[in-house]
């Protein structure tokens, strides 16, 4: 005779199933709101970019009307950032910039057989071999090798026309520099490398001809003109004090590099808007160059 199965077992029974339904069930809810949250956040990043796409346009646009305003706005843009409000508040956005041309280029290390660039080649090897001793880099002859196969340089081990990179005359970018600093890093094993605020001396842009020296860093006026680090980190600021009259009522050689330094506005700069949309704060950045404004990036952070 079959036994019977209490009343309480099958009670129990039944609820492990609907707790184990229950479980699959929360499960995939959740799976299914974090996938609609996600289209939520595409379609909202979507827009956005539509949105920065329309602001972008807009700034080119007055950008390029400024006219004889342009330096005025721009060293604005420079010392801090600058909030633009619609009369009615159908939009707001902050935009602030840096220069870019505010460095020695990194290129001139290729330049040591030409006698016309000689004072931009000296500037660059000078700034080189005191980063070497100060930071102690291990293989120095090596760096430089690797940096100038990436220059196209004209050192004997270095083929212009074997160069791998020659067709994309020289270093053009921060990102390139780095994949140079890397491959230096692995062969050399030298971490010492990493310590280099490499952008308070360096730029990365084979088109840059001069030098803004009236935003360079203090440890790059230091350096170049033979002060006293401390005391001009203490006195120089970017943008606000004159290289020449800096440098010269401080006794220092002015004249040795003169011709690094461009006697005008260089319209060089990177620039960053930030905006809200959709209670979320989104970012583009562009580059000014030449007149033109040009490479369009968009994030939201």
């Amino acid at each position: 005779m079959d036994k019977m199965i209490p009343c309480e077992t099958r009670k129990g029974f039944a609820l492990i199933v609907t707790l184990s339904v229950l479980s699959v069930m929360i499960a995939l809810t959740g799976v299914l709101l974090s996938y609609l949250d996600k289209a939520r956040g595409d379609a909202a990043r979507t827009k956005a970019l539509i949105q920065a796409n329309v602001y972008y346009v807009d700034m080119q646009n007055t950008l390029k009307k400024l006219g004889k305003n342009k330096q005025s706005v721009m060293e604005q843009l420079y010392a801090y950032p600058m909030p633009i409000n619609s009369p009615k508040g159908e939009f707001t956005l902050t935009i602030k910039c840096r220069p870019l041309a505010n460095g020695i280029n990194i290129n001139w290390l290729g330049l040591d057989n030409n006698q016309s660039m000689l004072p931009f080649y000296t500037a660059a090897q000078q700034v080189f071999d005191d980063i070497v001793q100060a930071y102690n880099i291990q293989d120095a002859q090596r760096l430089q090798e690797l940096l100038l196969e990436e220059i196209g340089g004209q050192k004997k081990w270095v083929q212009k026309e074997q160069c791998r990179l020659a067709q994309k005359n020289g270093i053009i970018s921060r990102e390139q520099f780095e994949r140079i600093m890397m491959q230096y890093r692995f062969e050399a094993d030298d971490e010492k490398a990493e310590d280099v605020p490499w952008e308070k001396f360096f730029v990365f842009d084979a088109g840059f001809k001069q030098a803004d020296g009236n935003y360079l860093s203090a440890e790059l006026v230091a350096l170049l003109f033979d002060l006293d680090v401390a005391w001009v980190q203490e006195n120089w600021r970017p943008g606000e004090t004159m290289l020449q009259s800096f440098v010269q009522s401080n006794g220092a050689d002015y004249a040795k590099y003169e011709k690094l330094f461009s006697k005008g506005f260089m319209d060089e700069a990177e620039c960053e808007v930030q905006y809200p949309y959709e209670d979320r704060s989104f970012t583009f950045a562009f580059t000014q160059s030449g007149g033109e404004i040009k490479y369009f990036e968009f994030e939201n952070k």
